[in-house]
């Protein structure tokens, strides 16, 4: 059952304000330590000069005399680590993390299933086979990451296209379909590291797939954020749609919903954010499977709270493993390998006491 004392718009503000203190906090953890108060100093100075500038730009046209408001930035050594070094991690964090859980509640609420995450349908898989691929063939970043967005992409379009071929249950043969494909491009992954350079390819092939966010810039949050933002945007003005569908096809189509369009919908925008995810990220597991269960215990199986706070939820937990994984030793630990030592046993012992239901 949904804990009431904190159901409906309460939580949400809760996880907002939570998001506020994590992101100003994260901005000064780290080797080198920044106060919360020159954090906030350097990140108002920034917004400040960026509002003189519009400001200039408009008395200047006006040809009116231009009066300051805002100091200069700060400019030293704590503005560079705070805006060019953690900066960038941190929101890809946010927004990752955001993207994988919310994907996951679509799918667990499309299918019906709690045991779904966002890769069922190959995007992993084929996200991975991609980034092993420009590795081998080049080792740029960029087509790193826009080799394992196209190759997810593909990954699923495949998969949905092989599911229109199967007789039977649609939803059956999605999933079908997507553990055959995933199986093909988890094979051809072995097989690219298998003809890598093991001195120099393998090695980045293996930390590439471990999940990290270390060395990303805001070019690369921002070639995330576009495809990660339109399909939160559907996805949540939609959210309501996830309740007709959780009473079953024969009574959604009885309601009017046309079901296949809905599912394709669905799909598309999943696989969007889940793509751009990974192309920046990694393979992070977990977040998906485990974020929806935790916010469904706070707000009940209504998706119409459920996604929000998954969305919120999602956000901050990937903070804060990111904090974890790049201060608890001098070497930065991949993601993808606290997500899982964080993520089963706790989905173990929610399992054990929730016991049959999961609505």
């Amino acid at each position: 059952m949904a804990l009431k004392s904190l159901r409906g718009l309460p939580i949400s503000i809760i996880l907002i304000i939570l998001l506020v203190c994590l992101f100003i906090l994260s901005l000064g953890l780290g080797r080198y330590p920044v106060s919360a108060e020159n954090v906030l100093q350097i990140l108002f100075s920034h917004v400040g000069s960026g509002i003189q500038t519009i400001i200039t730009g408009i008395t200047n046209l006006l040809n009116l005399p231009v009066t300051p408001i805002f100091g200069p930035p700060v400019s030293d050594i704590s503005n560079t680590v705070v805006i060019q070094i953690r900066l960038p991690r941190i929101l890809a964090a946010l927004i990752v993390g955001a993207a994988l859980s919310l994907a996951g509640g679509s799918f667990q609420g499309l299918f019906r299933n709690p045991l779904v995450s966002p890769d069922l349908l190959g995007v992993s898989a084929g996200a991975g086979f991609g980034a092993a691929l420009a590795i081998l063939l080049s080792g740029e970043r960029i087509l790193i990451q826009a080799s394992a967005f196209c190759f997810a992409l593909l990954a699923v379009g495949i998969v949905y296209t092989v599911s229109k071929v199967i007789k039977g249950n649609r939803t059956l043969s999605l999933v079908l379909a997507g553990l055959a494909i995933s199986s093909l491009f988890s094979a051809s992954l072995s097989l690219m590291e298998y003809i890598a350079d093991p001195t120099d390819q393998l090695p980045t092939i293996i930390y590439w797939l471990m999940g990290s966010l270390s060395s990303l810039n805001l070019t690369d949050v921002a070639f995330a954020a576009i495809p990660i933002l339109c399909g939160m945007t559907v996805l949540l003005l939609m959210r309501w749609r996830f309740n007709v569908l959780a009473m079953g096809e024969e009574e959604a189509q009885a309601l009017g919903v046309n079901i296949g369009r809905i599912r394709a919908i669905i799909i598309v925008c999943c696989t969007l954010m889940s793509a751009a995810a990974v192309c920046i990220s990694g393979i992070i597991g977990w977040v998906g499977l485990v974020i929806p269960h935790i916010s469904r215990l706070l707000v009940g199986p209504d998706h119409k709270r459920l996604l929000p706070v998954s969305l919120l939820l999602g956000a901050a937990y990937l903070l804060i493993i990111d904090d974890i994984a790049r201060t608890i030793s001098s070497l930065e630990v991949p993601l993808g390998v606290l997500t899982a030592m964080i993520g089963a046993p706790f989905f173990l012992y929610m399992l054990s006491r929730r016991g049959k239901g999961w609505a």
